[in-house]
């Protein structure tokens, strides 16, 4: 089969890799039909490279079951999916670590993701053990459910921080995460949603994504406080994955209120004192969000986004802004972290030549 492999950084081939095969009874394979690149792609990408050179890279999917194991229970040959992408200790073989046994699968001592330390969905054909396979209603279609894994992401963050109606929210980084966060905030019932960006275009789709206002200002922070009143927002959440903004997102926040990060700077980050002190000063909570799993496996992140979509209350197809065949993955990963043009969520079709 034909698949994406990172060898290192900025060196990604598109190649022959070994088709999956059903090494447990238990496990599944699936025919890819849609792959989104990730925001950590890109970063792996360019400044990382892989955790294991060759691999076959990628996380965001769905795809069409074409085998089962002997002792699948609840799929079929044809059955429309998605796959949670995430390995815990069960996965690989090991004694379930205190977090397993626990059930707080996001903290696994073993966690890892496909694509990292075993086969990823840049590819025609995946394999995954039957609890990762989550079943689509038939009117979630193909691209919409390759972006569940992402959506489930942010609701993990929200479920930590506890977002309720009427309450202003501040999503800093308007990519994809960004926008998706902006999206779950309306649903939500949020007051206000203020995104920050230093990108114009990335703030227009904010707007078009539910936001209410918009901000690309040399004081952000004045901008916030006028917006609330003077207050601050109840919940700020960091999607920029920068060491600047993972600095300075605690002055969006009212006191008593909550910082939530679901970006990944990939670099060391030094707080100001203006901005640490306002951890203490005004009491804030802060949260760390990792992965999208929860308990029942994969968690109601999952399940919620999956309602949400089938519902129509949420959309994110909007969110596509290239659609291409998996051969053009190394170019576009090459324009993405080195051109001037903004991209959307990127998808990719393996089925497609």
């Amino acid at each position: 089969m034909k698949a994406l492999k990172l060898y290192g950084k900025e060196d990604l081939r598109y190649e022959e890799a070994e088709p999956p095969v059903l090494e447990t009874p238990s496990d599944v394979i699936i025919k890819v039909q849609a792959v989104g690149i990730c925001g950590s792609d890109l970063s792996r990408y360019k400044k990382i490279g892989p955790y294991v050179s060759g691999m076959v890279w990628g996380h965001e999917f769905s795809g069409e079951v074409s085998q089962v194991g002997s002792q699948v229970k609840n799929l079929k040959v044809g059955d429309r999916v998605t796959g949670c992408p995430t390995l815990v200790c069960q996965d690989l073989g090991q004694e379930d670590c205190y977090y397993c046994q626990k059930a707080e699968y996001a903290r696994c001592d073993s966690l890892t993701v496909i694509g990292a330390r075993h086969p990823g969905s840049y590819a025609e054909f995946i394999c995954l053990p039957e609890k990762n396979v989550v079943n689509l209603p038939d009117n979630v279609d193909y691209e919409s459910a390759a972006m569940i894994e992402p959506s489930s992401v942010v609701l993990h963050g929200y479920y930590r921080m506890n977002v309720t109606a009427g309450d202003n929210v501040v999503v800093v980084g308007c990519g994809n995460i960004g926008l998706l966060a902006i999206k779950w905030a309306k649903l939500l019932g949020a007051h206000q949603i203020m995104a920050i960006d230093i990108n114009q275009e990335a703030l227009a789709t904010a707007i078009q994504a539910g936001a209410t206002a918009a901000i690309n200002s040399d004081d952000p922070i004045t901008e916030v406080k006028r917006l609330t009143k003077g207050l601050g927002a109840d919940c700020v959440v960091e999607s920029a994955g920068s060491p600047i903004t993972s600095a300075q997102v605690y002055s969006y926040a009212k006191k008593g209120g909550a910082v939530v990060f679901l970006g990944i700077p990939y670099g060391d980050i030094t707080i100001e004192r203006f901005y640490f002190e306002r951890i203490v000063r005004n009491e804030l909570t802060v949260l760390g969000s990792w992965n999208a799993i929860s308990a029942p496996f994969p968690g109601k992140e999952w399940q919620t986004t999956i309602d949400a979509l089938a519902s129509g209350a949420l959309e994110v197809k909007s969110m596509i802004s290239h659609r291409l065949p998996l051969v053009e993955g190394p170019l576009i990963f090459e324009r993405m972290t080195h051109g001037d043009e903004h991209f959307g969520k990127v998808m990719f079709f393996p089925q497609t030549n």
